[in-house]
């Protein structure tokens, strides 16, 4: 028996360029989220860890000796001294953070719309 041939079973699909633009598009957002978590996830845990260590040096009495750590030196400081560092270090992981999460709402907005231009266009 001859086979027969579906000419059609093993043409490769081709979208149309809008398409293929919108699929790369989504593409570079969807990397772009990822390293928006990457940093929104190392941001949490550098404020907690900001936390925390502003939380055990206020427990110190101010006659207490404190430390900080420059590389790998420790180095005799006040206990004002380092609540202030800690807490402007603080704060500015707060904006920082912040500023992350706008930025991965933004990615997401218009990974939703891309994604949503993209199912019309494979629609039709």
């Amino acid at each position: 028996m001859p086979e027969e041939k579906h000419e059609h079973a093993h043409r490769p699909v081709t979208l149309p360029p809008a398409a293929q633009q919108a699929i790369l598009q989504l593409q570079t957002f969807q990397q772009q989220a990822n390293a928006l978590a990457l940093q929104r996830e190392s941001l949490t845990i550098q404020k907690i860890e900001l936390e925390r260590a502003l939380e055990e040096l206020k427990k110190a009495s101010d006659k207490e000796d404190v430390f900080k750590a420059v590389g790998p030196v420790l180095i005799k400081s006040t206990k004002a001294a380092l609540i202030k560092e800690l807490t402007e270090k603080k704060d500015t992981a707060d904006v920082r953070l912040k500023s992350v999460e706008k930025q991965d709402a933004k990615i997401h907005e218009k990974i939703k719309e891309i994604q949503e231009k993209l199912g019309e266009m494979l629609k039709a």
